[in-house]
This record gives structure tokens, sequence and C-alpha cells, in this order.
């Protein structure tokens, strides 16, 4: 490995399962200290434990990031843990689903808390303690927030937020050496999304739609994160990466 993030200092949201384990642990294998935080302790501690088994340096910190004392307090006490922050990813989401107009307000509003809410907490804070050195901060949107889906209208709102959200960050952060990027997936192999991909017909009808006839795999968007966090993007700020087989460049694709 290259150690391209050798000495920084990283913080994951979400990083028990899914695309979070999977950038954590990418970022450690790249030199990183990283910490990581989630509702629930157990998957924490088995990244942990993978990280530090490679001989990786990671912890893991039970936080709710719908809860913005709980995020900004965890996100602070690392920094002061490890002297600084130098990469923020939120990754953390949460939603509802079903047709809107049996959609109720609190339903309505649960997209948002975590997903919109905890961005902006963490932004926030990362910007505050980049301030002095610069950093990168990479937010978590989705295909959802590019293009319209039924039954999705809450979760397709907020992820629709944070891609503009980010573009105003970046614009105040730039000025500071802080850098703001959005990562966009589309359909990924994660236990978010294992019950649209139970059996075999529902995968195969979901791989149709993507050019590249597959579902993308966590790893895969832990390197475009890795990237977007790493010197090589030194001059990119304010960017929407599409990670996703080509599924958002397409208007129908051939059944």
């Amino acid at each position: 490995m290259s150690k391209r993030l050798q000495g920084k200092v990283a913080f994951v949201s979400g990083g028990g399962t899914g695309i979070g384990a999977a950038t954590a642990i990418r970022f450690a294998q790249e030199g990183a200290t990283v910490v990581i935080c989630g509702r629930r302790q157990s998957p924490l501690d088995e990244v942990v434990a993978r990280i530090r088994s490679a001989g990786g340096t990671a912890e893991g910190v039970q936080a709710d990031v719908g809860d913005e004392a709980q995020y900004v307090g965890a996100i602070e006490a690392a920094a002061r843990r490890h002297g600084k922050l130098d990469i923020l990813v939120n990754n953390a989401m949460a939603y509802t689903w079903g047709a809107l107009e049996g959609m109720s307000t609190a339903d309505w509003h649960a997209n948002f808390t975590t997903s919109v809410d905890g961005t902006f907490w963490g932004t926030r804070t990362a910007m505050k303690l980049m301030k002095a050195n610069g950093g990168s901060i990479i937010n978590l949107s989705s295909i959802c927030g590019v293009l319209g889906t039924a039954w999705m209208s809450g979760y397709s709102a907020a992820k629709a937020a944070i891609i503009n959200f980010s573009r105003a960050a970046a614009a105040e952060g730039a000025a500071a050496k802080i850098r703001v990027n959005v990562v966009v997936p589309a359909v990924v192999e994660t236990p978010a999304t294992a019950g649209m991909l139970a059996d075999e017909a529902s995968r195969k009808g979901t791989e149709r739609l993507i050019p590249m006839g597959r579902v993308g795999q966590p790893e895969e968007l832990a390197n475009a994160i890795l990237f977007l966090a790493s010197d090589e993007a030194s001059y990119i700020t304010g960017a929407a990466l599409p990670v996703d087989g080509g599924r958002s460049a397409v208007l129908v694709t051939a059944l």
C-alpha cells in the first residue's frame, strides 16, 4: 500500500457496516488513524478488531448521528484525543418509505434528522476543527437524490439536500483549504439493500437497470471516498461523484 493517508486522523459515521465499514478499513490500510461511530457498539468493535488485526489503528465510539450532542461530542472528543481532525465522512443515514399521500409528517421528518441534520452538524463541527490546517469532508448522497424515486420522496429530498448543502459548504471552506465533496452511490450490496436483493429475480431485475450489469460493492465506494479524502484530490471541491455502474447516466436500459 502507498499509505496515502499516513499521519491523518479520520472520522467515519455509520462505520459499523456497509460503505462506512469498508471506508474505515480502506483508510486504515492507507495509514490513517480511524475513528468510527454508530448506534450499536458490537458492529463497531468487529470493524475495529479487523483493522487492528491487520496492523491498523482504529477505535469505535457509540453515538447516534441523529442526536446533535452525541454526534458533535464524538467528533470533538476524537479530535482532542488525536490532536486534530483531517478527514470526516458523513455516511450514516436513516429513511422511511411509502406513498406520498399516506406519509405522516413524522415519517417525512425521519428522513432528514440523520441524513441532513447529521451531515450539517458533522460538517459544521469539522470545519471549525479543520480551520487552521485544512482537511477533507466527504458526504454520502444517493442516486435517489439525483433521480426521482417513487415511494421514497422523503429520502430522495434528503439526499438531494446533501448535494447542494455540500456545494455551499465547499464554497465557504475553500479559503481555509477545507474541501467538501459528495459521493453518490446507486445500489450497493450492504445490509440496507439486503431486502431488495433477497432473491435471484429481484437481484437480476435491479442489475438490468445498471449499464455495468451488477450492483456495487462497498469496497468500490470506499475507493472513491479514499480518493476524495487524499491529497490526490487536492484541487477537487464541491463535486458530486457518481459511483453507480453508470445507472445515473442513462434514461432507460433495454431489458
